[in-house]
């Protein structure tokens, strides 16, 4: 599903942020990366988005070598992999509807299919209710609910979650990692970058520990510090 193959990312500004690293994560899979602020942990992402280019080494996201990908093939690239972020980038002036159905729209989904999908995956991250709500009559774990349902409305390969209770108490944080472990057992990968030792510990999961760019750790059915 995801090689990286002696990666190495080096910034315009010098920073080393990724050091010849070595990791495979299978079709299916649940992977928590973890590490410090600027261990490498944004840079694995957004290389495996083609935000960034790594600067040595082979990347391939399901299949396909990233360097293969030209720009214009970039959003058909991202189709098969959904993204959930800590500050759940919303359309603030549109519903919960409103939002999973733009992105459906922009994969060129035809209405009738749209109509038909937004109602169940609005019942999977169960916010069937709030439907019409707004951004701003939903609380943190309700918005990024909505935000679960929009990255998965494409059914991608991979989902990826950057810090996705960062903004949440835990009651909910432990409500939305559940949420995201369903759909891992449904069968899409999932990989989630966290600091939430708790949760962590929790799922005991693999966990990828990263340190100065480098994979210091990678076990099955980890913890955070063990």
């Amino acid at each position: 599903m995801i090689n990286f193959n002696n990666v190495t990312k080096v910034y315009k500004s010098g920073t080393e942020a990724l050091k010849n690293v070595d990791l495979a994560i299978k079709k299916g899979e649940f992977a928590f990366v973890i590490g410090p602020s600027g261990s490498g942990k944004s840079t694995i992402i957004k290389l495996i988005m083609k935000e960034e280019e790594p600067t040595g080494g082979e990347l391939y996201v399901n299949g396909v070598d990233t360097r293969d990908v030209d720009r214009y093939e970039v959003p058909g690239f991202r189709k098969k992999i959904g993204v959930v972020f800590q500050d759940y980038k919303l359309l603030q002036n549109k519903t919960a509807y409103q939002n999973i159905a733009f992105a459906l729209r922009v994969t060129k989904t035809n209405g009738r299919q749209i109509r038909k999908m937004v109602p169940q995956l609005l019942a999977v991250v169960g916010l069937l209710d709030k439907a019409n709500d707004c951004p701003d009559e939903l609380s943190g774990g309700e918005q990024q609910r909505v935000a679960i349902a929009r990255a998965i409305a494409n059914n991608p390969d991979l989902l990826i979650a950057d810090e996705p209770t960062g903004n949440l108490d835990p009651k909910t944080s432990l409500e939305i990692m559940n949420l995201i472990y369903k759909i891992n057992q449904m069968g899409t990968t999932v990989l989630v970058a966290t600091h939430d030792k708790t949760i962590v510990d929790t799922f005991k999961q693999r966990v990828i520990v990263l340190d100065e760019g480098i994979v210091t750790r990678d076990v099955p059915e980890g913890r955070y510090g063990v």
